[in-house]
């Protein structure tokens, strides 16, 4: 607790909640790494110390949390996919790429919590401090599941299962036994839109954790944005895992559910 917790914060509530639960549970002292253009500003004023950076200044990231003495450090929110194409890497950046064969959130995440290691900085687990936002089992908001529904959200687990097994994407939109969308590098509400577009109305999206899931990042995570999402394009159903999805603004997310007629359910 005497230690300053350091937070590399992506976008949107995530890395905002996960301050305000760091705090409620003792920690002194939180110190921000945040990215111009995605982390949120209102962040500044939950934290003791915020340092602004683009994506891709890995070493300056890693400068800056060693120098304030931060031994271990969260991930908490996405970058956008659009940024990771746009990055201007900085040398140690650039020589982490170049050692992956392959380039995904997997092996880039794990890549910078080994480089962080070197520094003396232990990643944690992204769920820390928000153990009380992950979904359970059952029924979270709306109404109960027809045995249609209740066919496509089992279709649809075993689906993402599979594709998250291979480094695709962790989300599918389904209907009536057929795949409507998966996700790929484009994120989440980008795969809600096109499934939701095939299946006109009353699909089933369903959002599942890797089968080897590393929890330092990449946990996933439904919020507002998601739901607002999944109104516009008309799904019926979100379908979660229980126990491995973490339920930002859990109260507000429930009563958004109930007035636009989507069932959230743990599975």
């Amino acid at each position: 607790m005497d230690q300053p917790l350091g937070l590399i914060a992506g976008n949107n509530a995530y890395p905002l909640i996960l301050a305000r639960e760091a705090r409620a549970a003792g920690v002194k002292r939180i110190i921000a790494a945040a990215f111009t253009g995605e982390t949120d500003p209102r962040l500044a004023e939950l934290v003791d110390e915020i340092e602004w950076m683009r994506v891709g200044q890995l070493g300056r990231m890693i400068g800056y949390l060693k120098s304030k003495s931060a031994r271990e450090a969260v991930m908490a929110g996405q970058i956008h996919p659009s940024n990771l194409f746009n990055l201007r890497p900085d040398l140690k950046a650039l020589m982490l790429l170049g050692k992956l064969r392959t380039r995904n959130a997997e092996t880039i995440f794990s890549a910078i919590a080994d480089e962080l290691a070197k520094a003396g900085v232990t990643l944690l687990p992204a769920t820390v401090h928000m153990e009380k936002y992950l979904a359970g089992p059952g029924v979270i908001a709306g109404g109960r599941l027809s045995r249609r529904e209740e066919e496509d959200v089992r279709f649809g687990f075993e689906i993402a299962k599979q594709v998250s097994a291979l480094d695709i994407g962790q989300t599918v939109i389904v209907k009536g036994g057929t795949v409507l969308a998966v996700e790929a590098f484009e994120g989440t509400n980008e795969a809600i839109q096109r499934g939701g577009a095939l299946g006109r109305k009353e699909a089933v999206m369903v959002k599942v954790s890797k089968p080897r899931q590393d929890l330092r990042f990449d946990v996933p995570v439904i919020g507002l944005q998601t739901l607002q999402a999944a109104a516009g394009a008309r799904i019926r159903v979100i379908a979660v895992e229980a126990g491995k999805t973490l339920l930002l603004d859990r109260d507000a997310l429930k009563d958004e559910a109930q007035r636009q007629g989507i069932t959230i359910v743990g599975i």
